[in-house]
């Protein structure tokens, strides 16, 4: 049996075989490598769909490092996905640093963070690296300017902005006949990233994991094609399946952006705990915090979530969360208490039974559309136009 067809625009603009693009998924916890690293994403690329390498963890040099990695593990296209928010750290990193970037936090957030900690069974420890001035500090607005460049430099073949809008850099970019892609969340931002030049605009429901927004996708989804045509529109947040993938494909996407199916992919950068826990997850194991990074992310619940949400505090823009819960996130490690941490993912996860590779989870996605839409669908439904 032959490999099934599936072809939509987006497979002629990006030079892909199938219109699936994993995502560019980051680090599942403060100073780890991103779950999407080059090996995920020459598997996703080298099966036939676009593999994405999540950069937003990588500095400039490492990053290189990576691009140049994956063009060794494939000749098909593939993506770099970063993050370029407005507002890092509200503009705290504008003026001159202080020495302990802690100095920064309001101290009843910091004691009351602490204070969370110390119920769940954790012992705080203030983490030395925070305070060490020869460590990386934390930067201002212009935090993604050294990754952006290395993305030029190397001439990627597409470029995603999972967060942010890319343009101060589209005519640099399209200059290197780079193909550019940005994330939104409502029809106002689809709106924005269109006007500003983008070639397809990624339209991400709330089931997405990971930093998400407040709009379902089979309702954004068809607000955010009328509002762009007749720029692409390609779909994310709970496509984990052919049936997902048929879904919104008949609803005028070209595509699917899918990364809750692939952080169980043996080739994804994530300790197996993570892996399994979302594998274990039902419909209702996940939840929106903005505890870890200071916008709102999907993560599998876990006590520490619950008990931050409870409280109320009000999160810090991001990057003065992420020095917020940096003594946190170490503490957590030196305790042992892994399940605590950060462990993104969407409300698909109770459709994932299993970890597999990247390719047989695409060729499945694939397949099962493909079936929907060529067959099994003519079969069930009667449509006749009036």
């Amino acid at each position: 049996m032959g490999r099934p067809v599936l072809r939509t625009p987006l497979c002629d603009l990006l030079g892909i075989e199938y219109p699936v693009l994993s995502a560019g998924m980051g680090p599942v916890a403060s100073g780890s490598a991103p779950v999407a690293v080059g090996k995920l994403a020459a598997a996703v690329s080298n099966a036939g769909g676009l593999g994405v390498i999540g950069g937003a963890g990588f500095s400039p040099e490492r990053l290189r490092e990576e691009i140049r990695n994956i063009r060794q593990m494939t000749d098909k296209p593939f993506g770099v996905d970063l993050l370029l928010p407005s507002n890092y750290m509200g503009g705290a990193a504008s003026g001159e640093m202080p020495r302990d970037p802690r100095d920064l936090i309001p101290q009843a957030t910091y004691e009351g963070l602490k204070k969370i900690a110390e119920d769940l069974g954790v012992e705080w420890k203030q983490n030395p690296d925070l305070a060490d001035p020869t460590r990386n500090r934390p930067r201002g607005g212009g935090m993604s300017d050294g990754q952006m460049e290395v993305v030029i430099e190397e001439k990627v073949p597409v470029f995603a902005s999972g967060l942010g809008n890319p343009a101060p850099w589209i005519d640099r970019l399209k200059a290197n006949g780079t193909r550019v892609l940005a994330l939104v969340g409502n029809v106002k931002n689809a709106r924005r990233v269109a006007d500003a030049g983008v070639d397809v605009v990624v339209a991400q429901g709330t089931e997405a994991g990971g930093h998400t927004g407040r709009i379902a996708t089979l309702a954004l989804l068809p607000q955010a094609l009328d509002a762009v045509a007749p720029k692409p529109v390609v779909a994310a947040g709970g496509i984990a399946d052919g049936r997902g993938l048929a879904a919104v494909l008949a609803c005028g996407a070209v595509g699917a952006w899918c990364g809750t199916a692939f952080l169980v992919a043996d080739e994804a950068n994530q300790p197996e705990m993570q892996k399994e826990r979302i594998l274990a997850a039902i419909d209702e194991d996940t939840r929106i915090t903005r505890l870890y990074s200071g916008k709102t992310m999907r993560n599998i619940t876990n006590p520490l979530i619950e008990a931050w949400e409870a409280a109320g505090f009000a999160a810090l823009p991001m990057g003065l969360q992420g020095v917020l819960t940096g003594d946190l996130m170490y503490s957590i490690r030196e305790s042992g208490r892994t399940e605590l941490l950060m462990n993104a993912a969407g409300q698909a996860s109770g459709l994932l039974t299993k970890g597999r590779p990247a390719a047989d989870i695409l060729n499945d996605m694939v397949a099962g559309a493909s079936e929907i839409l060529g067959r099994s669908l003519a079969q069930s439904v009667t449509a006749i136009p009036g």
